[in-house]
């Protein structure tokens, strides 16, 4: 992995001795900075960057969404995976969404897809489980952001300005909160969330009776999904009806009893090794095993003979992709309710087999699961029909956000936060946070891997990543942008493993996708063969893609949303940054 500095680009790469964080804020890598040097680990202030992104970016992520984790324990040198999802409330059946009137998808928005909201405990348990301090000083830092404020930015702005019309007709505690005196704040003004700053007060309050750090971090996540927040949240969700993408208005289904029985968990990582490196990823409950999918398949081609961002490099990435995606969309689930084949999945012999399927000259208008016949990518709902025969309106329009952090002693932090969107559903009173929608990404078809079930969490897009070689932590990246998540991140992979780019080249290089799959989000449209670049792709490219059928799109220059990352390298941390992002930024220590 290359070292070299001499790349000038739109960011600084970032090289520090001590610490180096990214987050999809510049206030909350700051906050995990602060953490790293009071003596705090890699774990610490990834908590820190969460809970403060859950303040800086509510539309973007928020305390009621979701935050998968992948951590490396140097002194235990593995990785291991926290499970940053809500589960689906007991009361989630497909016959009782039947009786609701929701026959093929749960809608996007509203509170029919909210599951428990899984950021607290999550933290809480990697700071149990990984960390050093307690739920006080890692929380102070968000906590001050939602009580002094903070300047309100272009994205959020506009954001809550999207939103505004319906917060003052229909929902009058997000009207309360993001539109202060009947307006969205202006940009550059300093905006205050006074119930969230509460919120956070309390958990605080929770953990001081106890000496004891373990029992002070229990008592904390107890307040919360035990005591009077869980309270607030499951009576106002479940007596107050909200109109969502059906046309009708529904109340939330979790009880007291889904809160309170609530747990992270933490899991074994999926993994799969390219080029030296080992390169993990969270279970089939996210997309993530997807990227380990591509890579077997891509192990077969002579990727740097291509050239990178060639029309045969770009052809191979995306047939890849959409082999891996396939696969996503047949056999993934959660692995505590499904049995998910990842030995065969993830094996040689099967990527060898699938690799013959990729036409050099031309692009593939199928979706094509491994075991199953092949259909174009927009019949994928028939298809699931028969699939689950022979076994027995848009989204909300959030996104997503990222942090990474490493530390001088080996640990290294990859999560994704993202869901619990300002647009998504309604602030709950007193609490000052809206709820995710995630439960939208459950299939409602019987027998299919993600099909909803109580307790069970819905398989989502949210992917962090983490490398090893030689057994210890060498990077951790990742990117927002819902599917397109992985298929950025593995370009990012690429540039530094094939390419020999630097991070912050890596970060910054030319980016594509295709949306030929099923979309994960509400109401999960594909568009079979569509494949979108950004304009610095040259023409020539283009064309030559064109020529092999890919129905090409060509989007803004720095459209894409693509990757924050941090290495360890030869004593030196690095970390970076992509400036597509409005507020990303990394730093060092």
């Amino acid at each position: 992995m290359r070292v070299s500095t001499n790349y000038r680009g739109g960011r600084p790469m970032i090289m520090a001795t001590r610490g180096v964080v990214a987050a999809g804020h510049y206030l909350a890598a700051e906050a995990g900075l602060h953490i790293l040097r009071r003596g705090g680990n890699a774990m610490d202030a990834a908590a820190a960057m969460g809970f403060a992104l859950g303040v800086l970016e509510p539309h973007q992520n928020g305390i009621g969404g979701e935050v998968p984790v992948l951590v490396y324990d140097a002194s235990a040198g593995r990785v291991h995976a926290v499970s940053g999802h809500g589960v689906a409330p007991a009361a989630a059946t497909i016959e009782r969404y039947r009786r609701l009137g929701v026959e093929d998808i749960i809608p996007g928005d509203g509170f029919l897809g909210a599951v428990v909201p899984p950021v607290v405990d999550t933290w809480v348990t990697v700071l149990r489980r990984f960390g050093t301090m307690r739920l006080a000083d890692v929380l102070t830092p968000a906590m001050e952001l939602a009580e002094n404020g903070f300047p309100m930015g272009n994205g959020l702005h506009g954001s809550i300005a999207a939103q505004a019309e319906k917060f003052g007709k229909e929902w009058p505690s997000s009207a309360a909160k993001f539109l202060p005196g009947g307006e969205p704040p202006a940009v550059g003004s300093v905006w205050r969330q006074p119930e969230l700053a509460a919120t956070f007060r309390k958990l605080i309050e929770a953990e001081s009776a106890h000496q004891d750090r373990d029992a002070g971090l229990q008592a904390a996540r107890d307040r919360f999904y035990k005591g009077d927040i869980a309270e607030a949240i499951v009576e106002f969700a479940g007596s107050t009806p909200v109109k969502d993408a059906s046309g009708k208005e529904h109340t939330a289904l979790f009880t007291m009893d889904d809160f309170a029985g609530f747990s992270a968990r933490v899991e074994n990582a999926v993994s799969v090794s390219y080029k030296g490196a080992e390169v993990h990823k969270c279970s089939s409950w996210t997309q993530g095993p997807v990227l380990c999918q591509a890579l077997r398949l891509l192990e077969g081609f002579p990727l740097a003979q291509m050239g990178h961002n060639s029309a045969d490099y770009i052809h191979t990435v995306i047939e890849c992709m959409k082999l891996a995606y396939a696969d996503r969309e047949f056999y993934y689930g959660d692995p505590e309710f499904v049995d998910v084949p990842f030995d065969r999945l993830l094996s040689e012999e099967y990527a060898e087999e699938r690799r013959k399927l990729v036409d050099v000259k031309r692009a593939s208008m199928e979706l094509r699961p491994g075991g199953y016949e092949p259909v174009r990518a927009e019949k994928v709902g028939d298809l699931l029909r028969a699939f689950a025969d022979d076994r027995g309106r848009g989204h909300a329009g959030g996104d997503t956000t990222k942090l990474e952090a490493a530390d001088r002693d080996g640990n290294m932090v990859s999560a994704t936060p993202s869901g619990g969107w300002l647009m998504s559903s309604p602030v709950v009173p007193g609490v000052g946070l809206p709820l995710g929608t995630r439960g939208q990404m459950f299939s409602l078809v019987a027998g299919h891997p993600n099909s909803l079930q109580p307790g069970k969490r819905p398989r989502t897009s949210l992917t962090p990543s983490l490398a090893t070689r030689d057994g210890k932590a060498c990077l951790a990246f990742g990117s927002p942008g819902g599917d397109c998540q992985d298929q950025w991140a593995l370009q990012f992979f690429l540039n530094v493993v094939e390419f020999d780019m630097s991070l912050q080249e890596a970060a910054e290089a030319p980016t594509f996708f295709t949306s030929h799959f099923p979309s994960s989000f509400y109401p999960r449209t594909a568009q079979p063969g569509v494949m979108s670049v950004e304009g610095r792709i040259p023409d020539k490219v283009r064309i030559e893609l064109q020529n092999r059928a890919h129905v090409v799109r060509v989007t803004g220059d720095w459209s894409s949303q693509n990757v924050l990352a941090v290495m360890s390298e030869g004593g030196v941390l690095r970390a970076a940054a992509s400036p597509r992002l409005e507020s990303g930024y990394a730093m060092g220590w």
